[in-house]
């Protein structure tokens, strides 16, 4: 097995810290999605999927992805609540992959309430 040469390592790095800023750093947007096993069941993996490569593709650094648990949401599963820094979330259901690429287009990067994906906004 051949050296790591410096630039290797660095690029290694790089591409971790971005993975790890998605999940854990600080933000404008953070977008829960729930994985309990209804929600896993109704495609929630893919629609997880959707939100993380749109955020690559657009190389956006002020989102984080965070999954929980079962949020009481069966019947209108996949779910995805976008909470911004000020506290106003808005719930997003019926969700596929590409829908959470659309949310990622116009909630994230133009600020516009996707309203035909929309439960319930704002949350209590």
């Amino acid at each position: 097995m051949g050296r790591l040469k410096l630039e290797d390592l660095r690029r290694i790095r790089e591409e971790t810290k971005k993975k790890m800023d998605v999940r854990e750093g600080t933000y404008e947007y953070r977008i829960i999605v729930p994985m309990g096993t209804s929600g896993i069941a109704a495609g929630a993996r893919d629609v997880l999927k959707g939100f993380l490569e749109a955020i690559a593709d657009h190389d956006l650094h002020n989102v984080i992805v965070t999954q929980t648990g079962f949020m009481g949401t069966d019947v209108i599963q996949p779910v995805a609540l976008v909470e911004d820094r000020e506290g106003n979330k808005v719930m997003y259901c019926n969700l596929t992959a590409e829908k959470a690429r659309e949310i990622i287009e116009r909630h994230i990067m133009k600020g516009e309430t996707v309203r035909e994906y929309v439960v319930s906004t704002p949350l209590e």
